[in-house]
């Protein structure tokens, strides 16, 4: 069962110049600034995150694997109950699978479809707290 929206991220060349545009301009609250990854693989993770759970990242394009031009440059996570389950009934729409079930660390479980304007949507089973 799709559960909603649990956050919305956003790849950018410029990490710092977006978190700021959203923080001063936008006017939204900026609640974490971290690094993700390690050595030759850390990126810039801006974090604008709200109670009702649908959060904003910015994270650094290399993140994604180097320059994200259009395609997968925005992304939607959707939660749901059952990463599995979902994923395979999604699959059965005949959408365009980007990556299997995979494990974030501290996050939870993974996959990435494309919808038809090349963005990138996540189902995401966060982990229990």
């Amino acid at each position: 069962m799709v559960k909603g929206l649990e956050s919305v991220l956003i790849y950018s060349k410029n990490p710092k110049v977006m978190a700021d545009f959203y923080k001063d301009k936008v006017g939204l609250k900026l609640t974490n600034e971290s690094i993700m990854g390690e050595g030759d693989n850390e990126v810039e993770v801006y974090g604008f995150e709200s109670e009702n759970k649908s959060d904003i990242y910015i994270v650094d394009e290399k993140a994604a694997g180097g320059s994200v031009g259009t395609t997968g440059r925005i992304i939607l996570n959707i939660e749901v109950d059952d990463i599995n389950s979902e994923t395979q009934r999604l699959e059965a729409t005949g959408a365009r699978k980007i990556t299997d079930v995979y494990h974030l660390q501290g996050y939870g479980w993974v996959s990435t479809f494309e919808d038809p304007d090349g963005n990138y949507v996540c189902l995401v089973q966060v982990k229990e707290s």
